[in-house]
């Protein structure tokens, strides 16, 4: 089968770097093709603050992604963030009309309809509606009520509401850049679907994204989404602390992170916490050198509060006994040396960094778990197309006719089982 013409590509618009993943069927399987990431910039806690920077980033981001693919990108699958974006759950019940009492899909529409009658602040609107459940009569735990015998139809819903403002900046970013939004969807979602399995999200796991300046949280039970939150404190955090403690400027904090930072004192051993780090001053003042140790000091604190902030959360949503997969990391923050260790202590439960599996093609230029974003958004777009039934190069002109199972071969190319 030869490879279609058009990438199906997801694009992650975060406060550290703008992410571009691009991903084709070629030969009846799915491949990455393509990949860019580029410093981010005019963007704040995931809000665009300033259009005309985030305008050049994102087009940078997808420049160089066509380069690695010799590709044109037209149309992408956009990423929602931000500290703004608000879950809640609810419920709707209606009654089930006719004489058979057999469900169909106007009843399903009908009571997600009536589960999404919620209060709105001025200027939110209702990003995302994620059934959890179904109950017909009596009988509840049910995925698919469709063609069931009952009077009764209930639902459980997670509601994501989000300003109608961020939308529409990303949406006028990205078509400032040349770009057509095909879909938006939330962030932290995309980046959770793209690390946990089917497993993890049916006995129960957290996903938690530690981007720049925020930090994702989505609890999976029973396959659905039962709570979500967004906290304004990221990566960006644990660089500051190391350029107000040590006296530097946040490129060279950044610098000294990303090369011998540790989060956690257990990793240091004798040898290892002595170790010297090199500090270039500012003002024209000389460098100084500190310990590992002493670096360590400082990011371990910001580690245990951002976890901590997050635990409370899981605690407050009731699922923190119900996680029987335990806590998934993910997202650039959780690279850094010793979260892993951090995270069992603070939730004393195992921890992983979830990263899209068989990420490969690239050699060590991208970092897999800072990609978990764009790749979910990939992967979110492709399995649109595949249920529209719509091939993605002529999708608003014919009918496709060759993507039967794309999704399934996307998630088995991703390990996501």
């Amino acid at each position: 089968m030869p490879k279609t013409s058009s990438p199906i590509v997801g694009l992650d618009i975060g406060t550290g770097s703008v992410r571009v993943v691009m991903v084709e069927l070629i030969d009846g399987e799915v491949e990455i093709v393509g990949l860019g990431e580029v410093e981010s910039r005019g963007l704040r806690k995931g809000v665009i603050s300033r259009p005309d920077l985030a305008v050049e980033a994102i087009r940078r981001a997808v420049e160089s992604a066509e380069r690695t693919s010799g590709l044109e990108v037209s149309h992408v699958c956009v990423g929602l963030a931000g500290a703004h974006i608000r879950g809640e759950n609810n419920e709707g019940r209606i009654a089930v009309p006719g004489r058979h009492r057999e469900i169909a899909k106007e009843d399903i529409d009908r009571v997600i309809e009536t589960a999404c009658a919620i209060s709105l602040q001025g200027g939110r609107e209702i990003a995302d509606v994620l059934p959890q459940e179904y109950t017909v009569d009596d009988q509840d735990g049910i995925d698919d009520p469709l063609g069931m015998l009952g009077s009764r139809l209930a639902v459980s819903v997670h509601i994501l509401t989000s300003p109608v403002a961020a939308k529409q900046s990303i949406v006028s970013s990205v078509n400032r850049a040349g770009l057509h939004v095909a879909d938006l969807y939330l962030a932290h979602l995309a980046s959770a679907e793209a690390v946990l399995s089917e497993d993890d999200r049916e006995y129960g796991a957290a996903a938690i994204n530690i981007g720049a300046e925020t930090t994702s949280l989505a609890i999976y039970q029973r396959g659905a989404v039962w709570h979500s939150a967004i906290f304004p404190i990221g990566g960006s955090h644990f660089t500051n602390d190391i350029a107000v403690g040590l006296r530097t400027s946040m490129p060279e904090a950044e610098r000294i992170k990303r090369t011998s930072g540790c989060a956690s004192h257990l990793l240091l051993n004798g040898s290892a916490a002595s170790e010297p780090v090199e500090v270039p001053g500012l003002g024209g003042k000389g460098p100084r050198v500190v310990s590992r140790q002493i670096l360590s000091d400082i990011l371990e604190p910001r580690a245990e509060e951002l976890l901590s902030h997050v635990q409370e959360e899981i605690r407050r949503s009731g699922f923190d006994r119900q996680l029987s997969s335990g806590i998934v990391l993910t997202g650039g923050g959780a690279l850094l040396r010793g979260m892993n260790e951090v995270a069992e202590q603070v939730f004393n439960a195992p921890v992983r960094l979830g990263i899209p599996e068989r990420f490969v093609g690239f050699g060590n230029q991208f970092e897999p778990a800072a990609f978990s974003t764009a790749v979910g958004l990939a992967m979110h777009s492709a399995r649109r197309e595949m249920s529209s039934g719509v091939d993605h190069q002529q999708r608003r002109s014919s009918e496709g006719s060759g993507n039967a199972g794309f999704g399934d071969r996307l998630k088995s190319f991703f390990g996501i089982r």
